[in-house]
Parts: C-alpha cells; sequence; structure tokens
C-alpha cells in the first residue's frame, strides 16, 4: 500500500510538471521507454531494487543507457528516483502517471478482447464507435482470448460488453437452465 501511495506521489509530481509545459505525451513516451528498455532488461529491477547497490553505480547505469535520449526533466527524475531509492517504483509510478495523463486529456482505454487480432481498419471503427458511446477519446488496448471462439469483449472502467460467441453461449445455456428458452 505505501508503495502505491510513494508511486502516486512521484506520478502526481512528473504529471505536474508535464502538464506546465504542455508536455504530458512527450514525458509520457519517456517514461515508457525507460519503463520497457530499462526493466526489460532481465535482472535489472532486482539490480535497482538491491539496498547494497549504492545509488552511484545505479545512476552510472542509468546515465550510461539514457543520458542525451531523454529531456532533462525525466532524466533528472530518475535521478531522485535513484537517489531516494524508489527507482523501483517505475513501473507503478509510469503507470500512474499514464492515467493521470488520459485524464487530464479526456481519454478513456478500452480492454478488447477477441480470438484472433484486429485489422487496422476494424480497430479504428471500433474506437469512433466507443468515442460515440461514451462521449471520451479512446485508446484501446488489445488482448487475445482463443477460448473466446469469435466476437469481442469491451471493458471501460467498471463496464463490460460482452459480445463474444463464448458469452452468447454462456448467456444460452444460462437461459436454457432457467427454463426460459422453449
Amino acid at each position: 500500500m505505501l508503495n502505491l501511495q510513494l508511486a502516486h506521489k512521484y506520478a502526481a509530481a512528473i504529471f505536474e510538471i508535464a502538464r506546465e509545459e504542455k508536455k504530458l505525451d512527450a514525458y509520457g513516451r519517456e517514461l515508457e521507454k525507460v519503463k520497457r528498455e530499462l526493466f526489460g532488461v532481465p535482472g535489472v529491477r532486482e539490480y535497482f531494487a538491491d539496498p547494497r547497490i549504492e545509488p552511484t553505480a545505479k545512476k552510472a547505469l542509468v546515465k550510461k543507457a539514457f543520458k542525451g535520449d531523454l529531456s532533462d526533466i525525466v532524466y533528472n527524475f530518475l535521478m531522485l528516483l535513484v537517489d531516494k531509492r524508489r527507482i523501483a517504483l517505475l513501473d507503478a509510478i509510469e503507470e500512474e502517471f499514464r492515467a493521470l495523463a488520459y485524464k487530464a486529456q479526456g481519454i478513456v482505454i478500452a480492454d478488447v478482447t477477441t480470438a484472433m487480432g484486429m485489422s487496422d481498419a476494424r480497430q479504428k471503427e471500433l474506437r469512433m464507435k466507443l468515442a460515440e458511446v461514451t462521449g471520451k477519446k479512446i485508446r484501446l488496448r488489445l488482448h487475445e482470448d482463443k477460448s473466446l471462439i469469435g466476437g469481442v469483449t469491451v471493458k471501460i472502467g467498471d463496464r463490460r460488453i460482452d459480445g463474444s460467441v463464448k458469452g452468447r453461449l454462456a448467456a444460452m445455456t444460462h437461459e436454457l437452465m432457467r427454463g426460459e428458452i422453449q
């Protein structure tokens, strides 16, 4: 719980700076890049979480990996996280930052699950339809689940729309069991 509170605190701080500078997207991309490239390497997360390793060694690694590739603000933010021994929270900080940025921009995440991938044209069509229904900008987060057989499920916040074959079969089975279908 404490880690989530700390992650929110740091995310809110970098978010405020990004909003003031009108660089929500840019800083968000940079934080996501660091998260992906740094913590995507096996063993790096453990390295940064290890209290026996001096902050200067951790800072040297961040410097070697990202100096010149990031804005000064994001680079210095990473150095602050290392100094405060909070760099291991970068995943949660990046997620919190993204949530704050999306909320500020009126963007909603739609988790879309299909049995097979979805073409760009179908994604665009679904995004437009969901935007029309919700009145918000939509970002799709795509998932695959072969057990759906076909169709699609969409989850936006706590609202779930099940248009999958698996969902329809489950609904029919439930109706049959209750004796509603004749």
